[in-house]
């Protein structure tokens, strides 16, 4: 091999590497867009990362996420997901509410938006209709914010001689004054004095426990809320101070020491949001995506709290629930 034919193959050598790394295929980047804060999320990160594995993709392998939070001051998301838009992410994955998935849209039309939400995502304007979404959005719809009519009637059964019921809701919450009108509607019917007390920010959360106790509540439903959700440890807190029997809207709420919650299982709605971004990131098209459903909805009793408070638990709940914690 002459010298001039060994500088040639040296070279070819050197650059072969460069071409067969460009050759490589790049990791897929989505935006993960929320309306609380990493706290709350971790709960259900788990359930995220199996959605995604089960489609393929794992974070730092194949999958690289950005990172975004409202920590509940929901005036936060349109900068947030303007910023993920610019980024060009390939999806953005908006949960915490119905509101991080409108800010998604609003900010971008052509970039796929995956929502998990407990609102109603026609009512709200996120989707045309459930089977066939249109647009750049699909996901899935928890229902939540849908049940406080249901809760309102099993903290009835709980507590039939409550005479007067407070809801407690956070004013920031767009769907706070429907979830209110809702359970005013039910009061009615049942026959109970509503009261409605509010909290956004951690200060007023006690504020509003101590509100409903001095108006002679006998019994708070806790409103569907992000910041509720991640503020969880506090609101049992409050409840076992003021001894008042509560009704959350998700069970790891009553796990944590709560008394009682009715409503879908969110570790799998988000185990669901990461299939769905896996198959759009194969090629799916959020338009053809059917807005997924929970199939079943959850009652949770603690046993132990009933006990302290001074409680009889109803044996038709104690036959219906899905998980009784002693």
């Amino acid at each position: 091999m002459n010298r001039r034919e060994f500088i040639a193959l040296a070279g070819g050598a050197a650059v072969w590497p460069l071409a067969a790394r460009a050759q490589q295929p790049t990791m897929p980047v989505i935006g993960l867009l929320h309306g609380a804060s990493p706290s709350y999320l971790g709960q259900f990160f788990d359930a995220l990362r199996k959605g995604l594995s089960e489609a393929g993709y794992i974070e730092g392998q194949n999958l690289a996420i950005e990172y975004r939070w409202a920590e509940g001051h929901y005036d936060r998301l349109p900068a947030l997901a303007a910023d993920l838009a610019d980024r060009r992410v390939a999806v953005i994955l908006a949960m915490g509410g119905t509101e991080p998935a409108r800010a998604a849209k609003i900010a971008t039309s052509t970039i796929p938006i995956v929502f998990v939400s407990a609102a109603d995502p026609v009512r709200t304007g996120l989707v045309a209709s459930l089977n066939r979404p249109g647009g750049n959005v699909t996901g899935v719809s928890l229902i939540a914010a849908a049940l406080d009519e249901k809760k309102m009637g099993l903290l009835h059964e709980l507590v039939p001689k409550a005479s007067v019921i407070a809801g407690l809701f956070n004013p920031n919450y767009p769907g706070a004054k429907a979830q209110a009108e809702e359970v005013q509607g039910t009061a009615n019917r049942l026959g109970v004095k509503f009261i409605m007390v509010t909290a956004g920010t951690d200060a007023e959360i006690g504020a509003a426990f101590a509100s409903a106790n001095q108006q002679g509540a006998g019994a708070v439903l806790v409103g569907t809320d992000p910041f509720f959700n991640s503020r969880s440890g506090l609101f049992v807190e409050q409840a076992a101070r003021h001894s008042m029997p509560v009704i959350y809207p998700q069970r790891e709420y009553v796990r944590g020491g709560g008394l009682i919650s009715y409503g879908p299982d969110f570790a799998e709605g988000y185990r669901n949001g990461g299939i769905y971004v896996g198959k759009i990131l194969k090629g799916a098209k959020p338009a053809e995506l059917p807005v997924m459903q929970p199939t079943k909805f959850e009652l949770v009793i603690n046993l132990k709290t009933a006990k302290a408070l001074g409680l009889t638990m109803p044996p038709t709940l104690l036959a219906t629930a899905d998980e009784v914690i002693e």
